[in-house]
């Protein structure tokens, strides 16, 4: 286990991680809003996982793309994975920073230092550590 996963982000893996999450977003099943997202999941292991939003005319159903991500990764790698890092994308050239359910789903499987990256309204990339996102996470002792 890297003791600094997110030193190890070289801005090619980042770029590879933008544009697969962008790749997902073409997947999404979006027919309400048509706010199409996609998220790529960097394993610690350096396995790439992807997701989409999966959209419900029960809304509250609706799955997000980094959920659909994590779930894929546990149902491939088990529930031990660890992220190191998260891209989201969306085909809106819309800001998207993942939702506050779908940061307290990425810090269960991440360490304070997963890096997340996500769009600007100006059409690049912001970034923060899930520590930065949710400062005031929910945590049970397991």
């Amino acid at each position: 286990m890297p003791s600094n996963p997110a030193s190890e982000l070289t801005p090619s893996l980042v770029a590879q991680l933008q544009h697969k999450a962008a790749a997902a977003a073409q997947k999404a099943y979006a027919p309400y809003s048509h706010f199409r997202v996609g998220a790529a999941l960097l394993l610690e292991d350096g396995t790439i996982v992807t997701g989409c939003n999966v959209e419900n005319a029960s809304y509250r159903l609706t799955t997000c793309a980094e959920q659909t991500a994590i779930t894929s990764a546990v149902a491939l790698h088990g529930p031990a994975i660890r992220i190191r890092a998260i891209a989201v994308a969306n085909l809106n050239n819309a800001a998207s920073q993942p939702c506050g359910a779908c940061r307290q789903t990425i810090l269960e499987f991440s360490t304070p230092d997963t890096l997340i990256f996500f769009p600007k309204p100006d059409g690049t990339f912001d970034q923060a550590t899930i520590a930065e996102l949710l400062p005031a996470a929910f945590l049970l002792n397991k």
